[in-house]
């Protein structure tokens, strides 16, 4: 099975290396794209890891390669690092970020292949879940060219059908909605469609979203204090890292409660 968790101490760091961000509430300083940035240290690990909210990174505590790091690091480069093998850099850099892409998706079809699904649509899914997993540990020459977008639509569709199923016809679909700020305590979005909806700083407090498909939903800043999230799906640790939540907060089994929540 690929592993589709993070192991940062089997990577080289990509993820302090190949992104660029600008000074934010996210990030305290501006660092261009596949420049080393300055807190990672010689062994590839970060020197602030423990203290990134405190001084002003929160944007790195919310982010999440799905594996494809240690997967490029160890797999598609043999363990040679950009540092021990300069040469390699600028190809790992490329195809980093397309493994990184195929590894959420893996995440969302291994997800799918759990849930109750008929018969010939878990064949479809197990079929496609294999292809983005071959394609993904293709040689790097390949992977830095290949155009992720195909796959997502294909598999997208797929996963839209396996939540259809999962959801029924009780839910309403607000795909793609601005929700942005709206005032959502105690909703009733049971079994509702949420892809793509836009909630950042959006008040969910004690808000009911079992069963809810939550794939790409932006819950930035969203307060789901008191949530129910119970069998909630495509929902990924990133998202609820950059949510706000507490103790009474319900979350899949396949995710973990924040430090940061209260």
């Amino acid at each position: 099975m690929t592993e589709l968790r993070a192991d940062c101490e089997r990577c080289f760091g990509l993820c302090c290396v190949v992104p660029a961000f600008s000074r934010s509430s996210d990030f305290a300083i501006d660092k261009p794209a596949r420049t080393p940035c300055r807190n990672l240290g010689a062994g590839f690990g970060c020197g602030i890891h423990t203290e990134l909210r405190q001084r002003g990174f929160r944007g790195c505590t919310v982010y999440d390669c799905f594996g494809a790091g240690q997967r490029v690091a160890q797999e598609t480069f043999g363990g040679r690092s950009w540092r021990d093998a300069p040469e390699t850099a600028g190809l790992m850099f490329d195809v980093f970020p397309v493994v990184r892409e195929l590894h959420e998706l893996l995440w969302h079809l291994t997800e799918a292949l759990g849930l109750d699904v008929p018969g010939p649509l878990r064949a479809e899914v197990a079929a496609a879940r294999a292809e983005v997993d071959a394609l993904a540990g293709g040689p790097p020459e390949a992977l830095a060219c290949l155009d992720v977008g195909p796959q997502w639509r294909t598999a997208g569709a797929l996963l839209e059908r396996v939540s259809a199923h999962v959801r029924g016809k009780g839910g309403k679909s607000r795909r793609g909605a601005d929700l942005v700020g709206k005032n959502l305590r105690k909703a009733d979005l049971r079994n509702a469609g949420l892809r793509g909806v836009l909630l950042i700083g959006a008040d969910l407090t004690r808000a009911d979203l079992r069963r809810a498909d939550l794939i790409g939903a932006d819950l930035r800043g969203a307060n789901l204090a008191g949530a129910d999230l119970t069998g909630a799906l495509f929902l990924t640790q990133a998202q609820i890292d950059a949510a706000k939540g507490d103790r009474t907060t319900v979350l899949p089994p396949t995710l973990t409660r924040p430090a940061h929540w209260t």
